[in-house]
């Protein structure tokens, strides 16, 4: 007989909230249907196979303090404030079924005055006056023995910052991740007055139950307050790393050019999962010592801005002659690749 787990977490932290998810599906008895209900600060979650330099707008975000975070299922970049509402629903096989989930979720709207539907294959919509607008996206995850189905419900979310993050800078990246597709949406306030998430995780909750006719009680949790998670303390360790949200981007390749008035330099990086593989440097630079050990320098270095600002900051003793030359070549460097 299956039994019910209803979490609530009182944290707004991405990686906490999605550590505490990985937690509990690989340690959910297959008996066991778990509705995790929760939300994010500022951050923008990635899908397990894209790559952020391409999605995301990486050096506005690190400027105005957003998080990123990568999730372990698929799908695209979503923008994440405290006016999104984020649900996962797991279940062991053969009973996981996301057409379950989502008929969970289109109910609790029901009760709220929402007249959502599912449309293609992880998006719920309500049709307005101006047209269909979504509400709601979700991403799917399975195993050979369980499967998860998560997603977010626009509440008040600031839509405007979505632009902010997820339009990346013009870069010439050719890339082999998948392309976040962009899609018009809608807050829940714009169509029923007073839907707070509190008000939401309620119906939701409420649905649930009566789907399983079966009650139990919510486990509230918290950074002070943990489930019962053996190994939570690693997952958290490895959602919050570079190496995660960053170093397990697809293998690219990033051009980056630019005139000086002492030179054009081109540099022509390969990234394999965070690390530059390969880095050639052109230059019709009078004296491209430096530059060429820079590029040695960078071969196996970390693609992260502050490790190539220390290479370049490293060559400074060596060439003091061309200090300028290699100060503006290092705050060049450091923007091109946050």
């Amino acid at each position: 007989m299956s039994t019910l787990r209803l979490l609530l977490s009182e944290s707004n932290d991405p990686w906490f909230n999605l550590a505490v998810e990985d937690c509990i599906f690989r340690q959910m008895p297959a008996t066991e249907r778990v509705l995790f209900l929760w939300r994010n600060a500022d951050t923008v979650v990635i899908g397990r196979a894209q790559n952020p330099w391409k999605e995301c707008n990486t050096r506005r975000m690190a400027e105005d303090g957003i998080k990123l975070a990568r999730r372990s299922s698929g799908g695209g970049a979503v923008f994440h404030d405290l006016g999104n509402c984020c649900f996962t629903f797991m279940a062991g096989k053969p009973e996981y079924d996301k057409s379950v989930s989502t008929g969970i979720i289109l109910r609790a709207l029901q009760t709220l005055g929402i007249p959502a539907e599912a449309s293609g294959r992880n998006d719920l919509v309500v049709n307005t006056r101006d047209g269909s607008r979504k509400i709601s996206g979700s991403a799917y995850r399975e195993t050979p023995d369980r499967g998860f189905h998560h997603g977010t419900i626009l509440l008040n979310a600031d839509l405007s910052r979505l632009a902010d993050y997820l339009n990346p800078d013009v870069k010439k990246l050719q890339a082999k991740g998948i392309t976040s597709v962009r899609s018009r949406v809608a807050n829940l306030e714009e169509l029923v007055a007073g839907v707070s998430f509190d008000k939401l995780c309620e119906a939701v909750t409420e649905s649930f139950f009566s789907h399983f006719n079966s009650r139990c009680e919510p486990e509230r949790i918290s950074p002070t307050a943990l489930p019962d998670l053996p190994g939570f303390e690693q997952q958290f360790a490895k959602q919050s790393s570079w190496e995660w949200n960053f170093g397990q981007a697809p293998d690219f390749s990033h051009l980056l050019d630019q005139r000086f008035s002492w030179g054009g330099v081109e540099i022509h990086f390969d990234v394999e999962r965070g690390i530059i593989t390969r880095c050639q440097i052109f230059t019709d630079s009078l004296n491209p010592t430096p530059l060429e050990a820079l590029a040695q320098k960078l071969q196996g270095a970390a693609y992260r801005p502050e490790v190539l600002a220390a290479q370049v900051q490293s060559l400074l003793a060596d060439y003091p002659q061309q200090s300028e030359e290699l100060t503006q070549l290092q705050a060049w460097l450091t923007a091109g690749v946050s």
